[in-house]
């Protein structure tokens, strides 16, 4: 997936960046703080898979030495032409930048919203958040205490593992993602979800995949028109994009835990239903589409 322009250049508003004191602390420890804060995003499903796949800092590389040292994270090498296409970083920054412009327009029009930029940081090792203290285990996830996403872009290395792609539209999509459950924020809606109810049918489930879906509007938007930040989105990537969402469903963590799909137990919905929200926000670009809330009777 290939950035145009300026945005080849890692371009991205309010991304700032940090190195954590590598202490490697167990997610466990974010979990309680992160989920009071809602709209975890991937937060449940990283921590299934720190479970699952052996837990620890080696799966997402976390608590893992920084050869920058602990202040010295910069996104300088972001300034360079095509960094954004190079590095991970950069084009996690670029992507904000991205998202930045693209809802400034939408939110209001679709649905008649006040927009607010978010901010993202991108983080080594460790990171203290609005929601609490978090690791690189933890995943990415957005905090809306102080609005802000978390990202180390080492997750993105983890993907294979569960048969989703590292390819660039896939880590897109799940910075785009984060950013949904930014647009639910200024929507009123992210409090709705309740991690403690799980299921199918769930608040929870409804507001992931709405945030899928927004991440799909994204991609429509920034790939199309004289002014798209992408190239036009090719049939190979967005299969890689649905790959990785169809790879992070709840039936799909839970069958590579060894045990039995357990609706009841959802958070994020089925693998089926991430790649067809995803998709639904992709083919449309319309808010309308992703309504998710409104078909489970949930109300704001």
């Amino acid at each position: 997936m290939t950035f145009r322009g300026d945005y080849a250049q890692g371009q991205g508003g309010n991304v700032s960046t940090s190195s954590g004191s590598g202490r490697g602390a167990s997610p466990l420890l974010a979990l309680p703080l992160l989920l009071g804060g809602g709209g975890g995003g991937t937060i449940l499903i990283i921590l299934l898979l720190w479970f699952f796949l052996g837990g620890g800092s080696s799966i997402f590389g976390g608590g893992g030495s920084d050869s920058q040292g602990q202040g010295g994270y910069s996104l300088e090498h972001c300034q360079q032409a095509g960094s954004s296409n190079e590095y991970d970083d950069c084009r996690a920054a670029a992507t904000w930048g991205s998202l930045n412009s693209i809802w400034a327009q939408q939110l209001p029009e679709q649905a008649g919203v006040n927009f607010s930029e978010p901010k993202m940081e991108l983080f080594k090792r460790d990171v203290n958040t609005g929601c609490g203290y978090a690791s690189s285990d933890t995943g990415p996830f957005y905090c809306p205490q102080d609005r802000t996403a978390y990202l180390d872009v080492s997750f993105f290395d983890s993907l294979g593992q569960l048969g989703g792609s590292n390819g660039p539209l896939a880590q897109e999509y799940a910075t785009a993602h984060e950013y949904g459950h930014h647009i639910q924020n200024l929507e009123g809606t992210l409090g709705l979800s309740d991690y403690k109810h799980p299921g199918q049918d769930s608040a929870a489930v409804a507001l992931e995949l709405q945030a899928d879906c927004y991440a799909g509007i994204w991609a429509h938007h920034a790939s199309q028109g004289p002014n798209a930040a992408l190239d036009p989105i090719t049939d190979d990537q967005l299969r890689e994009a649905l790959q990785t969402a169809q790879s992070i469903g709840d039936d799909n963590i839970q069958r590579k835990s060894g045990g039995e799909v357990d609706p009841d137990a959802w958070t994020h919905g089925s693998s089926e239903q991430r790649m067809q929200s995803f998709k639904s926000g992709y083919e449309t670009g319309k808010m309308e589409s992703c309504d998710t809330l409104n078909r489970g009777g949930y109300k704001s």
